[in-house]
């Protein structure tokens, strides 16, 4: 009787899918090493530390109070702002002009990229990948070219309507953000690439509309892109003296 109760179909089964659980787990994970951790954190420490002590370095010294003949010190022994205040109007002008730019320049590329790359990825229009290329091209002209080829475009588009944007603030954001858009778009194309879209028939079947789902779903998903794209934009705009 034992024998036979402890080969029942029943039991067998359970036996079976125990079994089968089992392998479908695997092995059970490693531990891993406290210090393992603590090496990993240490590490990326020690690397931004020398990426970043140079700067900080050259920032520090700029605060020297001595004369320009005098031998600079890090940390500065009298530190003072004197030699910020020598620094020309026009310059800080300048540099309040380029970083406004490179924000406006970031923000357009993200409303343009972003609805670019949803295109791209999951559009049903012909030619996706040709529009994909159109939107890469300006990351393989070289910048003095395009910004050349703006120029004599604005002459011609003046000529034509009287309408004149060389040297002004609306040229400028255009040649930028025919620059900056590319980075947004790949970057957001290729978190799109990997999306899991059963995340987005999930929330359409609990009755999300399609905005809803955008906004909750797939756009949490893609911050990541969009905000490493609007950081590459940015950058870019605010070094690209060619295309100003």
């Amino acid at each position: 009787m034992g024998t036979e109760a402890a080969t029942s179909p029943v039991q067998r089964a359970d036996l079976l899918a125990r079994i089968s659980a089992r392998r479908r787990k695997g092995p059970p994970p490693r531990r891993g090493y406290p210090w393992g951790k603590l090496g990993h954190y240490l590490y990326c420490g020690l690397s931004y530390i020398f990426l970043l002590s140079p700067m900080i370095v050259v920032i520090g010294a700029s605060f020297h109070g001595g004369e320009y003949y005098t031998a600079i010190k890090f940390p500065p022994d009298d530190p003072s702002l004197q030699w910020y205040t020598k620094i020309p109007t026009a310059q800080f002008e300048a540099l309040a002009l380029s970083f406004g730019l490179a924000m406006l320049a970031a923000l357009g590329a993200c409303v343009i990229g972003i609805p670019a790359a949803l295109g791209i990825v999951r559009g049903k229009l012909p030619g996706r990948s040709v529009i994909s290329s159109v939107f890469r091209a300006p990351l393989q002209i070289p910048a003095i070219v395009t910004g050349i080829a703006f120029l004599q475009l604005y002459y011609l588009f003046g000529d034509a309507t009287g309408l004149y944007f060389q040297g002004t603030f609306i040229g400028l954001y255009i040649g930028h953000l025919f620059v900056a858009t590319p980075y947004v778009v790949g970057t957001v194309t290729a978190i799109l690439q990997r999306f899991d879209e059963r995340l987005e028939e999930a929330a359409f079947s609990l009755g999300a509309s399609r905005w809803r789902t955008f906004r909750r779903v797939t756009l949490p998903v893609i911050m990541p892109g969009v905000y490493a794209g609007a950081l590459y934009s940015f950058m870019v705009s605010f070094a690209d003296v060619p295309i100003s």
